[in-house]
């Protein structure tokens, strides 16, 4: 897969995570498709992405409203039709191929529309009489535009797991490289059995509650911004979320198969800056939780604010006691308990939340590697990275609160948890 993305790389600037995304909808049998003017290279990237697979049973086609079902499933066999049997030949047409590129899609009449609900989804075509069975792995389409509100297009757009806006190029640099891209044919990479391996270790693949608990909390946020996914679609996501595992070798799926999630959710480009919002969100609240056995900042945070809403009666009592005030002898008793109870719980909960920071900041150091180790697709590592940086410092807050308590309560530092707060 390392090797398929930097080839791929090589000669599609600026696609990275598209790339990783493709590699990702071959692996689960999703189909994708890009929205984008012309000129940006989506043809070629799908002629690329076959050729990693040395598949023969390619086929692309470039539609318009005369295109004609002839073109895309093959012309009618004359010996069959004097059978009185209409069937098509097939052979060396869409429902043949392994791999395929439709471009301008939505502008497919209604009697290739209808064949093509039936492949994309079921990979079944109905060949006269006869059901045929497809033996498409990957589908990828391309179009200028957005369907209309036709049902039958709004049909076809559902069968498309995957969407991804495809700009044209913005860096300077990608310009300057541009001239001087490899135009060689791309080594064979992968075989069909290794994508049929990884589909047959997928469905051995466990998704754990806590993963579905996050998918329902998404759900419900989109809901609540007016989203609606249909439950096929979150299937087909939860899908792809053990293909990813199965990828890493895991026999359960983690927070970190769940990435490309924003890329599965949108119906119009506009939307996906709402989807990744909500998703990282939950990713961030998720990924907390996850990491609670390395760093529990839930139980650190509840032991600070515990001792921070008794502070000021703590503080007082402190106080009166320098004063030499007369305090009732339960009062008394209750208040001394309290503040061997806190000197305690804070001394070791201050202690222990240091050394575990003082851990994680040495984990920082290395985090490219450690988030790669999770999910190799990931294009943006450093994002990730950041998200690290961010527990580490909500971690700090609380060591701060609770020395902050601690001084207020007893007049002195606590022992043992001197910490560089400017890292």
């Amino acid at each position: 897969m390392d090797q398929a993305i930097e080839l791929l790389e090589r000669r599609f600037l600026e696609r990275s995570e598209l790339i990783r995304l493709l590699m990702l909808g071959i692996m689960s049998g999703e189909n994708a498709l890009l929205i984008g003017p012309p000129g940006t290279a989506k043809s070629q990237l799908a002629r690329s992405v076959s050729q990693l697979f040395g598949s023969e049973h390619w086929f692309e086609y470039l539609l318009t409203r005369f295109t004609t079902p002839d073109e895309i499933f093959g012309p009618v066999s004359l010996q069959q039709l004097k059978l009185d049997q209409y069937v098509r030949k097939t052979a060396g047409y869409l429902p043949n191929a392994q791999f395929a590129f439709l471009d301008e899609i939505f502008k497919a009449n209604s009697a290739i529309l209808n064949a093509l609900l039936s492949i994309l989804n079921e990979r079944i075509y109905f060949n006269g009489r006869e059901k045929e069975e497809v033996p498409l792995q990957f589908l990828m389409a391309a179009s200028n535009e957005l369907p209309d509100d036709d049902d039958q297009l709004t049909a076809l757009y559902d069968r498309f797991l995957f969407r991804y806006e495809v700009h044209y190029l913005k860096h300077a640099s990608s310009y300057e490289r541009m001239f001087s891209l490899p135009t060689t044919p791309l080594p064979v990479v992968f075989s069909l059995y290794d994508v049929k391996d990884i589909q047959a270790a997928a469905k051995q693949v466990v998704i754990p509650e806590t993963i579905i608990y996050f998918l329902y909390r998404l759900k419900q946020d989109l809901e609540a911004k007016e989203y609606v996914l249909s439950d096929r679609r979150w299937s087909k996501i939860a899908h792809v979320w053990r293909t990813s595992a199965a990828l890493h070798g895991r026999e359960q799926v983690t927070i970190w198969d769940t990435v490309f999630t924003p890329h599965m959710l949108w119906n119009v480009p506009e939307d996906l800056t709402v989807m990744q919002e909500a998703f990282e969100q939950q990713f961030t609240e998720m990924l907390k939780n996850d990491m609670e056995n390395e760093l529990p900042l839930q139980r650190f945070g509840q032991i600070a604010d515990k001792w921070k809403e008794k502070e000021s009666e703590l503080h007082a009592f402190q106080f009166k006691k320098e004063v030499g005030a007369k305090l009732g002898k339960e009062a008394t008793e209750r208040n001394v308990r309290l503040l061997e109870e806190s000197r305690e719980e804070v001394e070791e909960t201050a202690r222990d939340l240091r050394n575990r920071l003082i851990q994680w900041e040495q984990r920082e150091h290395d985090l490219h590697a450690y988030v790669l180790e999770k999910n190799r697709l990931i294009p943006h590592v450093e994002k990730y990275a950041v998200k690290y940086s961010y527990l580490r410092i909500e971690g700090e807050r609380i060591l701060q609160q609770l020395q902050r308590t601690y001084r207020t309560i007893f007049d002195k530092e606590i022992p043992g948890t001197d910490y560089d707060f400017t890292l």
